[in-house]
Order: C-alpha cells, then sequence, then structure tokens
C-alpha cells in the first residue's frame, strides 16, 4: 500500500472532523491505496447501520443517535455531514464494497460513563471520529474552544470523546495535560492569528491530485505527534480508554485483513495509535467499564447544528461554506457569489451580474492584499458587504443564516431503526403533509377544515408529550377560535424526545392521552389540572378526559383559595369553547365550570375584604378574568341565565361594600354600567360618593383607577360623558396639597395607559373647561357627553367607508344603503 510498509502498520488517517479539505483528502487516498477494510472513530453498534447510508432516501446531514434504553433521554449523537470525512469513507467504502467498521469507545460504555456521574445530560457535539472533537456530548460538561478535530484536547466531544490520549504509555497519565488548542498552536506557530483561515489557507485551499495523496496525512501526523508530546492527553483521560480500544480493533481487523487496513479517525488520536502498546495494558484500561444497554439508529441533522454557535463542541463556523467548497467542482469562489446574488434578489434587493463580476473581483484582490493562496469566506464575505448589501449588515445577515451557516436538514430512509412512536408520528407527518424542516415558518390553520384540525391536534399532543415541534404563534390574519398560528422548526434534539416518549405508547394518540392521565393524577394544583383539561380538548384526547375532569372536580372540591378558583375558571371556558369548535363532547366540563363558578361567586366577596394595595391589585384581575369568563360560557353551562344573574349580583355586593378595597369596588361599576345593568346616572352617583369629601384620597384614587384604569376603555368613557370627567377634574382640584403625593402615583398609573389621542383630548376638554365640549357638538340635545336618541345623520355619514372596509356580505352582494334618516345602514354595518 502507498505510504506504508509492513513496519509501519496500518495507514492511519488524521482528519479534521466536518473538513472538507480532509474529506476530499480521504477519498484520493482511499482511491490510490484500495485497502481491503476502513476503520472509522465512531461507535462499534452502528456497523449494522452502515449499509443505510448507501439508501437513496439517506441524505446528509444525518447523525448517529445512541440512546439508553431503560433511560431514552440520555443519549448521545455523532453527527455526519456530506463534506465530513467519515461519510466519504464510509460512502466510498459501500460503493466499492470494502468492509466498514467502527472503532471507538462502544456507546454501551459512553452512555454509562454518563449516568455515573460524569456529566449528567449528554448534548450534541461531534461525530464519529474526533480529530480533535467529535461527535457525541461532552461528558465533563464544557464546550471545547478549539475547533474540530486538531483542536481536540480542547474539545467537547460526545460520549466520552475528549481530546486525545497521553503521549507516553498507553497506562500512563501525562505530566503535561494543559488544556490547548491544537489548531490555534499551528496556526501561531505559522504565523497566523486566526487558526480558521490558517487552516483554510494549508487545507481547504489546497489542490488534490499532485504528488503523493498521503503526503498531507503525514505531515498532520507530525505535527500532531510533536504537540502531544508537549501537552500530553489535553486534560481529558477518557481518551486513554478510547484509543485502547481502538488499538485493540486495529489489531482485530489486521489479522483479519493483514496490512489492507486503512483507519479514519481525528488527528489528535494518530500519534497514540499508532505508538506500540502491549495488548494487555489496553486491556487492562478497558477492564470493568461501565455498562448500560444502548439502542442506535440514524436521525435527520442540520447545518445550524454543526456551528459552533449552536454549542457543539466540535462545531464549525461556516457549515454551509464548508459544503460548497466540498461540492464545487471548480471555481468555488464564483460559484459560491453567484449563490449569494440569487438570495438577495429573492429577498427583492437589486442584485445584477455586474455586481458578482465585480464582487469576485474584489474578493481575489483583497486575498492577494492579504497573501492568502485563494480568497475565502473572510474575502467573499468583505465584497458581499461592499458591493451587493452598499456596506449594510443587515442583508449580510441573511447570507450569514441562510448560506453561510445554512438550514439543511437531513433524512433518513424510512427502514431505519426507530421506536414505534417515531414510526406512527413520520407515518402521521406523511398522511398530514407536514414535512420537518429545519428553516423556522408560520403554518396558518383553519380548525373547520378536516386537515387543519388534524394538524392541529397532532401539533397539540406532541407539545403535551414534550416534543416541541410547533409553538402557538399571534396570528397576523383573521382571528377567532376556528383560527390557528404556528410557529415549526425541526430541530434534531427532538428525536431524543420522540425516544422518550416512547415509553407513553406505540402511538402518537395513545402516548398522549397516557401522559395526560399522569400528569392529571400527580398535579398538585387545580389551574395545572385546568391547563391539563384544556389541552386535552385542543388535542382532541376524549379518551383522557374522564380522569382529567374527575381529578378536575375532587381538587376544585378540596380547594378552598377563592383565587385558585378564579385562575382556574377561564381555562376551563376556553376549554368549553375549543371543544365546541373541535367538536368534543364538553357536558362533563361545562358542569364542572358551573360548580367551580358558584363557588367563586359564594367566596369572592369575602375574599375581597381588608385587602392591602397588592393583593387589592391581583383580586381586580381575578374579578375581571371571572367576568369575562362568565359573558363566554353562554349556552355551554347548564343555567347559564342563572349564573350571569348571580354574578350580576355579586358586582352589586363588591360595589357597595365599604370594606372591599376601591379598586375592586371601581371595578364592579365599571363591569356593570358596560353590561348595561347600572344607569348611568347611577354611575354617576356612586362615582360623586366616592369622590366626596369624606373619602380618604387613596382608596378614591384606588376607585379611580378601578373604574377607568388600565384595561377597562376608561380614557373613552370620560372623553364621552363630561358627567364623569366634570366629577374627576373637581376631585382633582380638591385634593389636600398634603394628600396630593400620595395620590399621585394611583392617578399616572391610571392615565398614562391611554392612548395618546385620548390624553390629547382629555386635557383639551379640561382646559375648555365644564360645558365647553357640550356647546362645541352642533345641535347635540340632552345632557353633556350623551344625546337623547341617534342622531341618523351623523351614522348615515359613516357608512360609504364602513362598505369599503367590510366588503361584500357573504352572498356576495353589497350591503344595502340605509336612506337618509333611517338607523339600518348603520345596525347592518356594525
Amino acid at each position: 500500500m502507498s505510504g506504508e510498509n509492513a513496519d509501519a502498520g496500518p495507514l492511519l488517517l488524521g482528519v479534521r472532523h466536518h473538513g472538507p479539505g480532509s474529506a476530499r483528502a480521504v477519498r484520493a487516498v482511499l482511491e490510490e491505496v484500495r485497502p481491503r477494510v476502513v476503520l472509522i472513530e465512531g461507535p462499534p453498534e452502528a456497523d449494522a447501520l452502515i449499509p443505510l447510508a448507501a439508501e437513496e432516501d439517506m441524505r446528509p446531514p444525518v447523525a448517529l443517535l445512541a440512546h439508553a434504553v431503560d433511560e431514552p433521554g440520555r443519549s448521545a449523537f455523532w453527527p455526519l455531514a456530506g463534506f465530513s470525512p467519515e461519510w466519504v469513507a464510509i460512502r466510498w467504502a459501500l460503493e466499492h464494497g470494502v468492509p466498514a467498521r467502527f472503532i471507538d469507545l462502544p456507546a454501551t460504555h459512553t452512555l454509562a460513563w454518563e449516568r455515573d456521574g460524569e456529566g449528567g445530560v449528554t448534548r450534541p457535539a461531534a461525530g464519529p471520529g474526533d480529530g480533535g472533537r467529535r461527535r457525541g456530548t461532552a461528558p465533563d460538561g464544557e464546550d471545547d474552544p478549539g475547533t474540530e478535530d486538531e483542536r481536540l484536547p480542547v474539545r467537547a466531544e460526545g460520549p466520552g470523546d475528549e481530546a486525545g490520549t497521553g503521549d507516553g504509555d498507553a497506562g500512563a497519565v501525562p505530566v503535561a495535560d494543559v488544556r490547548v488548542d491544537p489548531l490555534g498552536v499551528l496556526a501561531a506557530t505559522a504565523g497566523y492569528d486566526d487558526a480558521e483561515r490558517w487552516w483554510e489557507d494549508v487545507v481547504e485551499h489546497r489542490g488534490v491530485g499532485k504528488g503523493d495523496p498521503v503526503a498531507p496525512f503525514t505531515a498532520l501526523e507530525e505535527a500532531m505527534t510533536a504537540l502531544r508530546e508537549e501537552y500530553g492527553s489535553g486534560g481529558h483521560h477518557r481518551d486513554l480508554v478510547r484509543e485502547a480500544h481502538m488499538r485493540l480493533r486495529i489489531r482485530a481487523a489486521r489479522r483479519e485483513f493483514g496490512d489492507g487496513v486503512a483507519v479514519v479517525c481525528g488527528a489528535w488520536h494518530v500519534p497514540a495509535l499508532r505508538r506500540g502498546t502491549p495488548v494487555a495494558a489496553d486491556r487492562a484500561l478497558l477492564k470493568g467499564l461501565p455498562k448500560v444497554k444502548a439502542d442506535m439508529t440514524w436521525v435527520p441533522w442540520t447545518h445550524h447544528r454543526l456551528s459552533l454557535s449552536s454549542g457543539y463542541g466540535a462545531g464549525i463556523d461556516s457549515p454551509g461554506w464548508y459544503g460548497h467548497l466540498f461540492a464545487a467542482p471548480d471555481r468555488p469562489v464564483e460559484r459560491w457569489l453567484t449563490k449569494v446574488a440569487g438570495l438577495l434578489r429573492a429577498e427583492d434587493r437589486v442584485v445584477s451580474s455586474a455586481h458578482v463580476i465585480e464582487a469576485v473581483r474584489l474578493a481575489e484582490t483583497l486575498a492577494a492584499m492579504r497573501g492568502r493562496p485563494l480568497a475565502g469566506l473572510r474575502e467573499t464575505t468583505d465584497a458581499v458587504r461592499a458591493v451587493m448589501c452598499e456596506g449594510s449588515d443587515v442583508p449580510l445577515a441573511l447570507v450569514h443564516d441562510r448560506l453561510v451557516v445554512g438550514d439543511v436538514l437531513g433524512e433518513v430512509p424510512a427502514t431505519a431503526p426507530a421506536v414505534p412512536l417515531q414510526r406512527d408520528l413520520a407515518r402521521i407527518q406523511r398522511r398530514l403533509r407536514l414535512k420537518p424542516q429545519a428553516a423556522g415558518r408560520e403554518l396558518e390553520l383553519d380548525l373547520r377544515k378536516g386537515t387543519d384540525a388534524e394538524r392541529s391536534r397532532l401539533l397539540h399532543r406532541l407539545r403535551l408529550l414534550g416534543i416541541g415541534w410547533g409553538e402557538p404563534a399571534v396570528s397576523h390574519g383573521a382571528t377567532g377560535t376556528f383560527r390557528e398560528t404556528w410557529r415549526l422548526r425541526w430541530e434534531p434534539e427532538l428525536s431524543v424526545r420522540v425516544a422518550e416518549a416512547g415509553v407513553w405508547g406505540t402511538t402518537v394518540h395513545a402516548a398522549a392521552t397516557a401522559r395526560a392521565e399522569t400528569d392529571a393524577v400527580a398535579a398538585r394544583s387545580l389551574d395545572t389540572v385546568t391547563g391539563l383539561a384544556e389541552h386535552c380538548l385542543l388535542a382532541g384526547l376524549s379518551e383522557a378526559l374522564p380522569t382529567v375532569v374527575r381529578v378536575l372536580a375532587d381538587r376544585a372540591a378540596l380547594d378552598t383559595d377563592v383565587g385558585h378558583l378564579a385562575r382556574a375558571l377561564p381555562a376551563l371556558v376556553r376549554s368549553l369553547r375549543y371543544g365546541d369548535v373541535r367538536g368534543t363532547d364538553t357536558v362533563a366540563l361545562a358542569g364542572v365550570a358551573a360548580g367551580l363558578a358558584e363557588r367563586v361567586f359564594v367566596g369572592l366577596p369575602r375574599a375581597c375584604a381588608a385587602l392591602d394595595a397588592d393583593a387589592a391589585e391581583e383580586m381586580r384581575s381575578h374579578v375581571d378574568a371571572v367576568h369575562g369568563a362568565v359573558g363566554l360560557l353562554g349556552e355551554s353551562a347548564p343555567g347559564h341565565g342563572e349564573l350571569r344573574a348571580r354574578w350580576r349580583s355579586v358586582l352589586r355586593r363588591l360595589s357597595t361594600r365599604d370594606s372591599v378595597p376601591g379598586v375592586i369596588r371601581g371595578r364592579s361599576v365599571r363591569l356593570l354600567l358596560d353590561d348595561g345593568e347600572l344607569a348611568r346616572d347611577e354611575a354617576a352617583r356612586l362615582m360623586g360618593l366616592v369622590l366626596s369629601p369624606g373619602t380618604p384620597p387613596a382608596d378614591a384614587a384606588a376607585w379611580i383607577e378601578g373604574f377607568v384604569g388600565r384595561g377597562s376603555g376608561g380614557g373613552l368613557l370620560l372623553v364621552h360623558d363630561e358627567r364623569l370627567l366634570g366629577l374627576v377634574d373637581a376631585w382633582l382640584t380638591g385634593v389636600p396639597a398634603e394628600a396630593f403625593t400620595d395620590v399621585l402615583p394611583l392617578l399616572r398609573r391610571t392615565f398614562s395607559a391611554y392612548e395618546p389621542g385620548v390624553r390629547r383630548t382629555l386635557g383639551e376638554l379640561v382646559r375648555r373647561g365644564p360645558g365647553a365640549r357640550a356647546s362645541a357638538t352642533a345641535g347635540h340635545a340632552g345632557t353633556a357627553g350623551f344625546a337623547t336618541g341617534l342622531d341618523t345623520a351623523r351614522t348615515d355619514a359613516v357608512l360609504p367607508v364602513l362598505r369599503l372596509l367590510l366588503g361584500p356580505d357573504a352572498d356576495g352582494e353589497e350591503p344595502d344603503a340605509a336612506s337618509p334618516g333611517t338607523t339600518g345602514g348603520a345596525e347592518g354595518a356594525g
């Protein structure tokens, strides 16, 4: 074999993970040498999964996922991109019928290491191979600052994938265990201040096909050997065990295939694998390692998760750029800038062919000025900013997100091993045409349509299972209970969440039902159970509702805190509305809601007595919530008419009790007034009593806040009813100077919540004085601020504008115009 002899041992190809230059060089060496077996850094349990890499449906980036069978949340990933050297080695072996095997420490030990106290929850890091970092998760919870493979000693890799091994005997602990960035050291030695730029110049921009293809690996091995002699294992002693296992697997392969063995691994490990150590010493390191039962499969991955910014220890700054360098057959700079131009044009920016030509020239000029062999990402980015973005970083951020990093999501074949829940989810996704995507997108659903209703139920069920594929968002279009907006984004970690949720059932529906029932029984608070009831209705889990409703009734019967009951009622009413939209039977839930409302009615007056300011404000919010809930109960609750009458009676009691804080009394009066249950004259009388000299200023200010404060639309009420405004104005001017500073914060909080236009109008009315506004309204009969009847001439004047705003009616016909002097047009438009 080229580049090795009988004494040299196997062909060791030290790479940088996710390095396109390393990937090209590996492919060139394998084509030249034609080994009989290819050994790759990665968990041996994945050997059976290697043939799937040849499937047509397998599209990188993908990752090997290992998880503990008894604890699915304990997991590790080994990501692979199309430009990863390990992926290239796997594909070459499959294409040429050569056996490919993984030789790193088995995942069964790696996951057990994590469980036994060395790291807790695993998180994505590097992939099979670890020339500096690898895929997997950081065993010590620390991200490696170095770049992938050569930054090894400092890398944060996947389970058990730490830096490198010691520089001496496999069983010896090196003296110099200093965390170091190998690429940074090599770059600094070469006079570079940027390790990425050095790597690009010496590896990524180096042409393949000239001279001995093994030469780059030989040079890199020499450099890593010097670093290992200087820095030892870099502080990652677990690599000693990993490298011992790799040596044993290499020995076994040589016994089977002779010298026709090629090894693709992180460059940091090459010196340790080259060094001869006794078999007994390697086996001693592996003896007694903890174990857990582990399963493995392929899962989709994303370019974003390959980036350093995602927290991935073996990440790279620019996965999209590296993928382009690997795939471009020639003229990479010209092809890249053409891609950028296409993206900016799609975003309606003016970018012509002349811009592309000028950007190419500028990038090449910058490379020459900086002494680089070829324009790299830094030069092309500077050229794009200057030529295509006119110096702005705003469109440049879009280029970075969409192209430099990229939003590519890989795919795995349906034949890949998966838990039953994963298979059911994939089947539903195909049926509902909901394809997982790495790029975030908004999904508008109309629940009156069958497919959209099923999509909504699926997303709600997944949220109940802790699988956050979709998050509810604010709709920018039509509103109503039959509309939903979701923000969808598939992250690779969701595959782990699916595996974890598999303990609840084999289908999404069964798992969500079991999870809801279990959570309801375990819930400690009433609002938690009401939230579950709402989720069950949203998710269409009718089988879980009886259990949830039973627990809800039990909790409500035992809970005597009116605040808890008041918080729970609105969620129940929302659940009833969702049930109406989705056609769910909610009779039992309506009965619970009615019973809960009755208990609130009984306990609320007593609970509102003798409260301090903070407690009164909180109770006011409960009053608002209950009022809205009672109004929405409608026909859903038994005896709905009596419920509303009972609630109005409660509000009247609250409005007249002196022991109730002013903010609650004022709010009760306002709610009765808005519902038409209190005449304006009566409301003015109550306000006059509260604002009389005998009432303490602080209590009066609180009453005003409750009556016309935040969320009540009180500013417009004062604008249109000068009687109330006059009462407030007279009271305010009569507040004693010594009390004014006490009430000022309350008044400022009340009036500062008004819209600017409302505040301006109120100021003008006060400046003009009493009765000024009434005289300003031409021919307006009646008391100040309100006429005795409807002014039809004024209402008819707005009809043309309303027709333009509302458009044709539901039958496709224009609304009938109201004749002058009638009110039919105004009422129909309103």
